[in-house]
């Protein structure tokens, strides 16, 4: 099901003052027939984009910090700033978008990031922020130019989110939207800083829904049922926000599919973006601001991530677990959630995430003859 791909460059935009590592080479797995890489859209310097399992990916970093509390909510789009045009809603949007530059030691680079609260909460990706962790810096510039020193609140390195905060007050911010309720040709609008260009505005539709994107790096594996978008997005993007035509915040952009690196050793989009739904962002990020860390769902079983489906093969169950409570057996093949169709063992994985613990998923399951329904509480996994 799966295949190497050739070795490819990492993502990086150079931070100006330090010297960056020489790049190390990686390989990606993708799946058969698709010649294109998949990278991360932050603008790290020796950090390196990965794919797991066959499905696309982006790198991941690590770490959680300690808590404070605010809790972030949903808010329905407001009706679309001047009248909804695309110069509408970037001028409506921009002030709330910051640039992130991370350093630490001789590594670093750029992200992008959103604020959502006056007093100083920011949403960005976990491989922008999470270097910051061990004992890095994080520079955060304002759509005005001026700029303020955050701190990592905390991050999930299995979601690709964190939150930063800055110490100001009365900062403009972005309404959070609803990504369930989007629709492929729905127009989407990408703000960010490509390549260090502060407040670059793209605009195209949903390409897509539900795309299983993985990443891999450092030992950990970010699963995502991302929104695919044609919206220009590149190395620089990474934890910007992705906003419908109303200006509401309906995912965090993360990843593109390339072709492959250019002469300049940086790959750059060919109309395959990957942005983490809001629906998910919104209650990672509460989370995080709330406690510190933040809940990764799981029903309780290993996979054979090597089964080339469809549905993804239990290997082993936890003791105790959700899935031992509730009847499922080692070589049981899981092909549904919730009605929806299931690939393969990433797939599953992706659509697990899309929950959040506490949740009751139905699983088709298929054992040996019989087909199941079972249905299944979902746990925290003990790692969150």
């Amino acid at each position: 099901m799966t295949a190497p791909l050739p070795p490819y460059e990492p993502m990086s935009y150079p931070v100006p003052g330090y010297a960056p590592p020489a790049p190390t080479n990686r390989r990606e797995r993708r799946r058969r027939g698709r010649g294109a890489a998949i990278v991360a859209t932050a603008g790290i310097t020796g950090l390196l984009a990965g794919a797991a399992g066959g499905a696309v990916g982006f790198i991941a970093a690590r770490d959680t910090l300690p808590s404070i509390g605010v809790s972030v909510s949903a808010v329905d789009s407001p009706s679309g700033p001047a009248g909804g045009t695309i110069a509408g809603v970037a001028a409506a949007v921009q002030p709330a978008v910051v640039q992130l530059n991370v350093t630490n030691g001789d590594s670093g680079g750029t992200g992008s990031g959103f604020i959502i609260s006056q007093d100083g909460y920011i949403i960005t990706n976990n491989h922008v922020a999470g270097p910051a962790a061990s004992g890095g810096t994080i520079e955060v510039t304002f759509a005005d130019g001026k700029t303020a020193t955050g701190k990592l609140i905390g991050a999930n390195p299995g979601y690709d989110l964190a939150v930063v905060k800055v110490d100001r007050d009365n900062l403009p911010t972005l309404t959070l939207g609803k990504s369930s309720a989007l629709n492929v040709g729905d127009t989407v609008i990408a703000i960010g800083s490509p390549l260090g260009l502060q407040g670059t505005v793209t605009t195209g539709i949903v390409s897509a829904l539900n795309r299983p994107v993985t990443a891999g790096g450092e030992g950990e594996t970010s699963f995502i049922n991302a929104i695919q978008t044609d919206a220009a997005i590149n190395p620089g993007n990474s934890g910007g926000p992705l906003v419908d035509g109303n200006g509401a915040v309906i995912g965090v952009n993360s990843a593109i599919a390339s072709m492959g690196a250019s002469s300049t050793g940086q790959a750059g989009s060919i109309g395959l973006g990957f942005a983490i739904p809001i629906d998910t962002a919104k209650r990672i990020a509460d989370e995080i601001i709330t406690t510190g860390s933040s809940k990764t769902p799981v029903i309780g079983v290993q996979l054979d991530m090597a089964f080339e489906g469809p549905g993804g093969k239990v290997v082993d169950i936890t003791s105790g677990g959700a899935a031992e409570q509730a009847g499922l057996r080692v070589d049981d093949v899981i092909t549904k959630v919730n009605g929806q169709r299931i690939a393969d063992p990433t797939t599953l994985v992706v659509t697990i995430r899309s929950f959040a613990p506490g949740d009751t998923v139905t699983l088709t399951v298929e054992r040996d003859e019989d087909t199941l329904t079972i249905p299944v509480t979902l746990t925290a996994s003990k790692d969150s």
